[in-house]
Protein backbone atom coordinates (compact mmCIF):
# COMPACT_ATOMS: atom_id res chain seq x y z
CA UNK A 1 0.00 0.00 0.00
CA UNK A 2 1.31 3.61 -1.05
CA UNK A 3 1.77 5.81 1.90
CA UNK A 4 -0.13 9.37 1.94
CA UNK A 5 2.04 12.27 2.01
CA UNK A 6 1.48 14.64 4.94
CA UNK A 7 -1.32 16.97 4.11
CA UNK A 8 1.29 19.94 3.93
CA UNK A 9 2.79 18.32 1.26
CA UNK A 10 0.23 17.17 -0.84
CA UNK A 11 -0.90 20.64 -0.98
CA UNK A 12 2.59 21.84 -2.40
CA UNK A 13 1.09 19.61 -5.52
CA UNK A 14 -1.65 21.29 -6.12
CA UNK A 15 -1.50 24.01 -9.07
CA UNK A 16 -1.42 27.89 -8.09
CA UNK A 17 -4.74 28.07 -9.50
CA UNK A 18 -6.87 25.36 -7.63
CA UNK A 19 -5.42 26.65 -4.23
CA UNK A 20 -6.81 29.72 -4.79
CA UNK A 21 -10.09 28.89 -5.61
CA UNK A 22 -10.13 26.79 -2.25
CA UNK A 23 -9.07 29.72 -0.57
CA UNK A 24 -12.09 31.92 -1.91
CA UNK A 25 -10.24 33.92 -4.26
CA UNK A 26 -9.73 34.28 -7.56
CA UNK A 27 -6.57 33.95 -9.20
CA UNK A 28 -4.65 36.46 -10.42
CA UNK A 29 -4.75 37.41 -13.91
CA UNK A 30 -1.35 38.53 -15.80
CA UNK A 31 -1.78 41.46 -17.25
CA UNK A 32 0.32 42.83 -20.64
CA UNK A 33 2.10 45.17 -21.21
CA UNK A 34 -0.22 47.80 -21.52
CA UNK A 35 -1.91 47.15 -17.73
CA UNK A 36 -4.39 45.83 -19.09
CA UNK A 37 -5.77 41.59 -17.85
CA UNK A 38 -7.88 39.29 -19.68
CA UNK A 39 -11.83 40.23 -19.82
CA UNK A 40 -13.02 36.64 -19.31
CA UNK A 41 -15.54 35.72 -22.26
CA UNK A 42 -14.06 38.16 -24.84
CA UNK A 43 -12.31 34.81 -26.59
CA UNK A 44 -14.57 31.41 -27.64
CA UNK A 45 -13.45 28.64 -29.22
CA UNK A 46 -16.50 27.63 -31.57
CA UNK A 47 -17.08 23.96 -32.93
CA UNK A 48 -18.31 23.32 -36.21
CA UNK A 49 -18.89 19.64 -37.74
CA UNK A 50 -17.64 19.14 -41.21
CA UNK A 51 -18.75 16.10 -43.64
CA UNK A 52 -15.20 15.21 -44.54
CA UNK A 53 -11.47 16.93 -44.01
CA UNK A 54 -11.95 18.69 -47.25
CA UNK A 55 -15.14 20.56 -46.93
CA UNK A 56 -13.85 21.18 -43.20
CA UNK A 57 -9.88 22.49 -44.09
CA UNK A 58 -11.43 24.51 -46.98
CA UNK A 59 -13.76 25.97 -44.07
CA UNK A 60 -11.36 26.79 -41.79
CA UNK A 61 -8.37 28.74 -44.35
CA UNK A 62 -11.32 30.58 -44.83
CA UNK A 63 -12.42 31.69 -42.04
CA UNK A 64 -8.66 32.33 -40.99
CA UNK A 65 -7.55 34.52 -43.94
CA UNK A 66 -11.08 36.51 -43.02
CA UNK A 67 -9.82 36.92 -39.62
CA UNK A 68 -12.96 35.50 -38.44
CA UNK A 69 -10.58 33.33 -36.72
CA UNK A 70 -7.17 33.00 -35.34
CA UNK A 71 -6.79 29.52 -35.16
CA UNK A 72 -8.80 26.13 -36.50
CA UNK A 73 -7.86 22.46 -35.30
CA UNK A 74 -9.45 20.19 -36.91
CA UNK A 75 -10.04 16.71 -35.24
CA UNK A 76 -10.73 14.02 -37.80
CA UNK A 77 -12.66 10.71 -37.53
CA UNK A 78 -15.62 11.68 -34.78
CA UNK A 79 -19.07 9.75 -34.66
CA UNK A 80 -21.81 11.67 -34.51
CA UNK A 81 -24.89 10.52 -33.76
CA UNK A 82 -28.09 12.25 -33.46
CA UNK A 83 -31.69 12.39 -34.78
CA UNK A 84 -32.56 13.92 -38.23
CA UNK A 85 -35.76 14.22 -39.43
CA UNK A 86 -37.39 11.31 -36.90
CA UNK A 87 -34.82 9.14 -37.55
CA UNK A 88 -31.60 7.97 -35.36
CA UNK A 89 -28.78 8.86 -37.91
CA UNK A 90 -24.47 7.79 -37.21
CA UNK A 91 -21.89 9.62 -38.96
CA UNK A 92 -18.25 9.69 -39.47
CA UNK A 93 -17.31 13.85 -39.26
CA UNK A 94 -14.48 16.11 -38.72
CA UNK A 95 -14.51 18.38 -35.92
CA UNK A 96 -13.25 22.11 -36.46
CA UNK A 97 -12.47 23.70 -33.16
CA UNK A 98 -12.23 27.60 -33.78
CA UNK A 99 -10.48 30.37 -31.72
CA UNK A 100 -11.84 33.71 -32.45
CA UNK A 101 -13.08 36.83 -30.45
CA UNK A 102 -16.52 36.42 -29.16
CA UNK A 103 -17.88 39.57 -30.76
CA UNK A 104 -16.83 37.65 -34.30
CA UNK A 105 -19.63 34.88 -33.68
CA UNK A 106 -22.04 36.09 -35.18
CA UNK A 107 -20.42 36.86 -38.34
CA UNK A 108 -18.17 33.77 -38.33
CA UNK A 109 -21.67 31.78 -38.08
CA UNK A 110 -22.94 33.52 -41.15
CA UNK A 111 -19.92 32.92 -43.15
CA UNK A 112 -20.09 28.82 -42.24
CA UNK A 113 -23.44 29.17 -42.61
CA UNK A 114 -23.56 30.52 -46.36
CA UNK A 115 -20.16 27.67 -47.11
CA UNK A 116 -21.19 24.32 -45.14
CA UNK A 117 -22.98 21.78 -47.23
CA UNK A 118 -25.03 20.86 -44.40
CA UNK A 119 -29.01 21.97 -44.73
CA UNK A 120 -28.17 22.70 -41.12
CA UNK A 121 -24.79 23.78 -40.19
CA UNK A 122 -23.74 23.08 -36.40
CA UNK A 123 -21.70 26.15 -34.99
CA UNK A 124 -21.50 26.50 -31.19
CA UNK A 125 -19.52 28.75 -29.38
CA UNK A 126 -18.65 29.00 -25.67
CA UNK A 127 -17.01 31.70 -24.17
CA UNK A 128 -12.85 31.24 -22.59
CA UNK A 129 -13.29 31.89 -19.29
CA UNK A 130 -9.65 31.69 -18.38
CA UNK A 131 -6.37 30.27 -20.10
CA UNK A 132 -2.74 31.04 -21.50
CA UNK A 133 -3.03 35.06 -21.65
CA UNK A 134 -0.42 35.37 -24.24
CA UNK A 135 -2.48 32.82 -26.61
CA UNK A 136 -5.44 34.53 -25.44
CA UNK A 137 -4.04 37.93 -26.56
CA UNK A 138 -2.62 36.81 -29.95
CA UNK A 139 -5.64 35.62 -31.20
CA UNK A 140 -7.72 39.11 -30.06
CA UNK A 141 -4.65 40.86 -32.32
CA UNK A 142 -4.33 38.25 -35.40
CA UNK A 143 -8.40 38.83 -35.40
CA UNK A 144 -8.40 42.95 -34.32
CA UNK A 145 -8.24 44.09 -38.16
CA UNK A 146 -10.85 42.48 -40.23
CA UNK A 147 -9.42 42.35 -44.00
CA UNK A 148 -11.85 44.26 -46.77
CA UNK A 149 -14.03 41.84 -48.12
CA UNK A 150 -13.15 42.70 -52.05
CA UNK A 151 -9.34 41.73 -51.22
CA UNK A 152 -9.93 39.04 -48.94
CA UNK A 153 -10.04 35.19 -50.68
CA UNK A 154 -13.32 33.24 -50.20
Amino acid sequence: MPTLLPAASRLLLLPRALLSMASGSPPAQPSSASGSAYVPGSVSAAFVTCPNEKVAKEIARAVVEKRLAACVNLVPQITSIYEWKGKIEEDSEVLMMIKTQSSLVPALTDFVRSVHPYEVAEVIALPVEQGNFPYLQWVRQVTESVPDSSTAPL
